[in-house]
């Protein structure tokens, strides 16, 4: 069986910075790619950040120069640090795993940014 938990979410004024983490467990292996994805209510999915393995990330275009992806392979765990949040950052943030036979998806945890 495998889990993806993620933490960090949380309540931060505009401006401020919250860090994500999500560490994948169990019988896991041959992780691809680990990254990012938000949606709210209604909304559609949209890649926040994503890492690969070989340390190759990518970002959405409203996040570049704000959010920071990492990841430590050894731990099977990423991170997300996102700074100068806006409003329009609040969301549900899934960390989703990409290994070379399944997908993994955590439960989300919620990003709120309002003074």
């Amino acid at each position: 069986q495998v889990q993806v938990v993620e933490s960090g979410g949380g309540l931060v004024q505009p401006g401020g910075s919250l860090r994500l983490s999500c560490t994948a467990s169990g019988r896991i292996s041959n992780i691809y790619a680990m990254g990012w994805y938000r949606q709210a209510p209604g909304n559609q999915r949209e890649l926040v950040a994503r890492i690969t393995s070989g340390g190759t990330t990518n970002y959405a275009d409203s996040v570049k120069g704000r959010f920071t992806i990492s990841r430590d392979n050894a731990k099977n765990t990423v991170y997300l640090q996102m700074n100068s949040l806006k409003p329009e950052d609040t969301d549900v943030y899934y960390c989703h795993v990409t290994t070379t036979s399944l997908n993994y998806r955590g439960q989300g945890t919620q990003v709120t940014v309002s003074s």
